[in-house]
């Protein structure tokens, strides 16, 4: 019975040893069988009952088994920390032949690259860049640009308005007159801030928008430095030679005042829905700063004139990137941003 016992007890012990996965496992059937309460163990131990001839017998067979077990264990062992060790190299290995993953990064959205090229030429050309309110008043919105209460011009601008007299501003305009309070000319700067209007959307116009605004002040500035200017700026800042057209118009800030338009680079002049079919695209307001602006800045229109624009930021961009919607700037459309 004993010598059938141990024949058993060794294919058990093989089996289970095959089966360990890991070295706790394998520690586990250790300890069932040669640990200090082990199967094997305890065989060994009851030895001394047994007669002579048959202890030696039945311990001679059961010492083969326990050393024939303590190589496999060893063997078992090895063989788990040789596996562990390649899948941890495995793991670990990087092939240096193999091109690299590009991470993702974020972008600037196409306003902001435009905004920054803009105040790069303008800088360049000797202008300061300003910055005003976003929240304004009717005196800076309206009263100091020589629009009083109740001219019918306040009715082209509107006019969001808030509680105490307060306004979401129209144009970035204002900051002309708050810095020429408070600056003496010469002066050249500009402003590109962010305006508002309560009105329709549609391909080239948003109720939330962005304007580029301008000011030179000098003894001698006339509307020529203003056409060199401009030229100068969208030649710049498109990188080629790009046609303008001046057209008279009406500001109550400026006198005289004109519509400066340039070829619809979208289509190329041919028309499309960014121009209304027109092959031109409405770029400026513009014109020279009327004496009442400069007095309402503290500043004597006797001594000094000057010129100043108000550009759609938004259509800036529109030309620059070929955009046909001024809507798919606010849009949030990552498939839109990621092309820029």
């Amino acid at each position: 019975m004993v010598k059938i016992n141990l024949k058993l007890l060794k294919k058990r012990a093989q089996d289970e040893i095959k089966r360990a996965g890991d070295l706790k496992l394998l520690n586990e059937v250790f300890k069932k069988y040669l640990g200090k309460k082990g199967e094997l163990t305890l065989v060994l131990r009851s030895l001394e009952k047994l007669p002579k001839a048959k202890r030696v017998k039945v311990g001679k067979e059961a010492n083969e088994i326990k050393n024939f077990l303590r190589v496999q264990f060893d063997q078992k062992a090895a063989a788990i920390k040789e596996k562990a060790k390649k899948e941890a190299e495995e793991k670990e290995w990087i092939d240096i032949t193999q091109p690299g993953k590009k991470p993702a990064t974020g972008h600037l959205h196409p306003l902001t690259q435009v905004r920054r090229k803009t105040e790069e030429v303008f800088q360049g050309l000797g202008f300061t860049v300003t910055e005003g309110p976003e929240v304004e008043n009717e005196w800076y919105n309206f009263d100091a640009l020589n629009i009083p209460k109740d001219h019918p011009a306040r009715d082209l601008w509107d006019t969001f308005y808030l509680k105490g007299g307060l306004l979401l501003r129209t144009h970035t305009t204002p900051v002309d007159v708050r810095y020429m309070e408070k600056n003496n000319p010469p002066l050249r700067i500009i402003t590109i801030g962010r305006c508002f209007r309560h009105e329709a959307t549609d391909a080239s116009h948003e109720s939330n928008f962005y304007q580029l605004d301008g000011l030179m002040v000098g003894k001698d500035i006339s509307v020529a430095n203003f056409k060199a200017i401009i030229q100068e700026f969208f030649q710049r800042f498109f990188g080629k030679p790009v046609e303008i057209r001046m057209r008279p118009s009406f500001f109550p800030f400026t006198e005289p005042s004109f519509e400066v338009d340039m070829t619809c680079l979208v289509c190329k002049g041919k028309g499309c829905s960014a121009c209304q079919k027109t092959g031109w695209m409405e770029m400026m307001g513009a014109g020279m700063m009327h004496p009442n602006v400069f007095k309402n800045s503290g500043l004597s229109p006797k001594n000094w004139q000057g010129w100043a624009f108000g550009m759609g930021f938004d259509r800036l961009a529109m030309m620059k990137y070929k955009i046909n919607d001024i809507r798919l700037l606010y849009s949030g459309d990552l498939r839109f941003l990621k092309q820029f």
